[in-house]
């Protein structure tokens, strides 16, 4: 059994998420865990480290065979490996789908609220895009058919999807994302699918990439994957994309080795690690991810000004604070000793994202602070 509660000091170890705020302060912000990599992937890195030269490398002969059936066994997708194209990130992926799949008279779809480089991507890219707001059901969001014919926008080439949805924590189901694939096969639009919490689902829910959905919807999706965030090694990179469409294989690749850089020897070298012996390590970290999930829902739930949406996967929580109309909770919280990233990174206004992996010990101070900072501060300020 791993132990995710072992305290790991991250200050002095130039982390964006532990050195952006003051010593005092609780960060529950940036999207990275503070649990130690798996033993696999720190032996893994060992090994190579201690053979000293690191030169320009290729990907492993055997990584692409390895990754179809990774995929067929965590998600019941079957794809061929031609289908596979490694790219830095994922991120680098969203930019390059944004710049390379849509002309210049053409239009993005986005949904809000969404990660926010779905939505830089086509503003980077100089490309029109229209946000389509997702619904709200029963304090779970997401795009579904009638959302999508909210766009006022004429020529819409491309649809930015992210499934398990960042910050939402929304797992779609096959009928909704039969829906969603229904409207692009009709409509002739492409999807970029932001697959990269796939592995992070929790409890009974299942994550199903919609490019599985049938083989017309196959021919017009590129899904992009990674293992950083599962297995916690984000600063090392390394991505692929998925696409049936040779087309589209070929326009995510343009400027790989040149303005994006190619995928580097560590990158490989941990998602091998995780292919090969990181499922246990997995299964441990989603066990102790639901009870942090369980431990926000207990401190947040009972405050009646807040709105915890629902998280079906990863460990981010989305909250709504549009009641406390005259506070700015974010900046609250700070005073009080805790970051989170407020929903303007993610065009929400009023919400707030909540990062819950990290040990429960401390999170359940910092779901402390802000408890005591709402009932101070609401006493002090009238709605």
């Amino acid at each position: 059994m791993n132990n995710f509660d072992q305290p790991i000091d991250r200050r002095n170890t130039d982390s964006i998420r532990w050195n952006r705020y003051g010593k005092d302060i609780i960060p529950l912000w940036v999207a990275d865990m503070d649990f130690r990599s798996p033993p696999c992937v720190v032996e893994a890195l060992h090994k190579r480290v201690e053979h000293g030269v690191y030169g320009y490398t290729h990907e492993p002969n055997d990584l692409k065979e390895k990754l179809v059936d990774y995929i067929y066994q965590q998600f019941n997708w079957k794809i061929n490996k031609d289908w596979i194209v490694f790219i830095p990130s994922v991120v680098s992926g969203l930019y390059s789908a944004a710049s390379n799949f849509v002309k210049n008279d053409e239009t993005i779809l986005v949904p809000r609220p969404v990660y926010h480089h779905l939505r830089w991507a086509p503003q980077k890219a100089l490309r029109d895009f229209f946000e389509i707001d997702l619904i709200c059901e029963n304090n779970r969001i997401y795009l579904n058919e009638s959302s999508l014919l909210s766009y006022k926008k004429k020529n819409v080439k491309l649809l930015m999807f992210c499934n398990p949805h960042n910050p939402g924590g929304t797992v779609y189901s096959k009928k909704e994302l039969e829906g969603i694939a229904s409207f692009c096969v009709k409509n002739k639009i492409l999807i970029c699918s932001d697959e990269i919490h796939a592995g992070m689902v929790l409890g009974d829910k299942k994550h199903i990439p919609i490019a599985s959905i049938s083989s017309e919807i196959s021919k017009q999706t590129i899904t992009l994957m990674s293992l950083n965030k599962t297995f916690n090694f984000p600063g090392l990179g390394t991505a692929w994309a998925i696409s049936e469409n040779k087309d589209l294989r070929e326009s995510i690749s343009k400027g790989i080795g040149t303005i994006i850089p190619d995928t580097q020897i560590f990158g490989y070298i941990t998602t091998l690690a995780a292919l090969d012996k990181g499922e246990p390590w997995r299964k441990d970290l989603l066990d102790y991810l639901d009870k942090n999930r369980k431990l926000v829902q207990e401190k947040i739930i009972p405050i009646k000004d807040l709105k915890l949406y629902t998280t079906e996967a990863s460990y981010l929580a989305w909250i709504s604070y549009e009641k406390l109309k005259n506070l700015d909770l974010c900046e609250l919280f700070l005073q009080y000793g805790v970051a989170v990233q407020p929903g303007s990174m993610f065009n929400k206004e009023k919400h707030f994202r909540l990062n819950f992996a990290t040990q429960s010990n401390i999170l359940n101070e910092a779901l402390n602070r802000m408890a005591k900072a709402i009932k101070i501060e609401k006493n002090k300020t009238p709605q």
